[in-house]
């Protein structure tokens, strides 16, 4: 079987409920798809989601078709690892992280779709599975949600099923994020999860102080209290902070995770689809990180649910409220059981 053809497709709308963090504003969504043929008539497809629109689903759509696409024509499209390497050496003079990161992760995820496709089973299987189900917690305490709201949107989670829910912080100041920390905590109870999100606002001192708090309130981690790469000040809050320190969506490749995970900045590894490199790195990434005792949860939903069922350290799925059709069987989301990716879009 050979590579014979790759196209690609980008839409982008207005976000019908715009959502805001620390550092953002979220409204619009864009996609980028990627489809892989083949000379055999099977076909892998990704789907590349956007938050933040502006130029980055055209971006990564030329670069798909321009750079990457031609090198992979008439390659055998099961030999997903060589893909991947080739693909990381004829982007590394432009530099392999940001959109470039994207297009690898877009290319890898359509021909581990393309895979499972042909042969008839879904990616989590070719993975080599541990579990047929993910424990799963709802991302809903956006920032332009008033105390009400938050209260609204968690007790709809929990009704659905969700063993938890995660929240925004840092908007505004600490007494705020304390008040709706506490609403949120009165609405699910005192034993479900409740991990809080700064989205990398704050500085060392900041996040301390912050941290410490949060810990009072029994959170169970607190994410990206730092600038991504600021790896040594994820080691000293690490020491500082007993609350397990998660981060990771906004690195790019392996090699970013390793220094981080080593040296112990790092409590909940949790790698973006997209950044990370795709379905490959991710798994990469997750088994160096149970060589180290540490637990995994994605950053998103989607294709990631194949990885997570073949990593030993998992602990969670990200997700938003559950779309129309999908059902939670005991707080987690059963795997899919079509060929290929057949994911969800989480």
């Amino acid at each position: 079987m050979k590579i014979t053809a790759v196209t690609v497709e980008v839409t982008s709308e207005p976000k019908a409920h715009p959502v805001r963090d620390a550092i953002q504003l979220l409204d619009r969504n864009g996609v980028t798809r990627v489809r892989i043929d083949t000379d055999e008539g099977v076909s892998g497809v990704s789907t590349t989601y956007f938050g933040r629109v502006e130029s980055s689903p055209d971006v990564l759509a030329k670069i798909v078709t321009d750079q990457l696409a031609p090198a992979i024509i008439g390659e055998d499209p099961a030999v997903i690892r060589g893909i991947r390497q080739q693909l990381q050496t004829l982007t590394d003079y432009q530099g392999t992280a940001g959109l470039s990161s994207y297009g690898i992760s877009a290319i890898d995820q359509a021909l581990w779709d393309l895979l499972g496709k042909s042969l008839g089973v879904p990616v989590w299987k070719l993975l080599g599975a541990q579990r047929t189900a993910i424990p799963t917690y709802a991302m809903v305490g956006w920032l332009e949600l008033d105390v009400a709201g938050l209260e609204r949107v968690s007790a709809e989670a929990m009704e659905q099923g969700f063993r938890g829910v995660k929240m925004r912080v840092g908007g505004g100041p600490l007494t705020e994020d304390v008040q709706r920390i506490k609403a949120v905590r009165n609405v699910i109870g005192p034993d479900a999860p409740l991990m809080v999100d700064a989205n990398q606002a704050f500085g060392f001192a900041e996040a301390l102080r912050r941290g410490r708090v949060y810990e009072e309130l029994d959170c169970r981690w607190f994410e990206e209290p730092l600038p991504a790469g600021d790896t040594d000040g994820h080691v000293r809050l690490a020491e500082k902070l007993d609350i397990p320190i998660a981060t990771g969506e906004n690195r790019y490749g392996q090699a970013a995770f390793r220094d981080l995970i080593a040296r112990g900045g790092v409590g909940v590894v949790q790698p973006d689809l997209r950044r990370a490199g795709g379905l490959t790195d991710c798994l990469e990434i997750g088994l160096m990180a149970a060589g180290f005792g540490i637990p995994y949860a994605s950053h998103g939903g989607g294709a990631h649910i194949h990885v997570l069922a073949a990593l030993p350290n998992t602990i969670y799925v990200e997700s938003g409220l559950l779309p129309a059709g999908v059902q939670l069987v005991d707080g987690c989301y059963p795997l899919p059981t079509g060929p290929g990716l057949s994911s969800w879009d989480g």
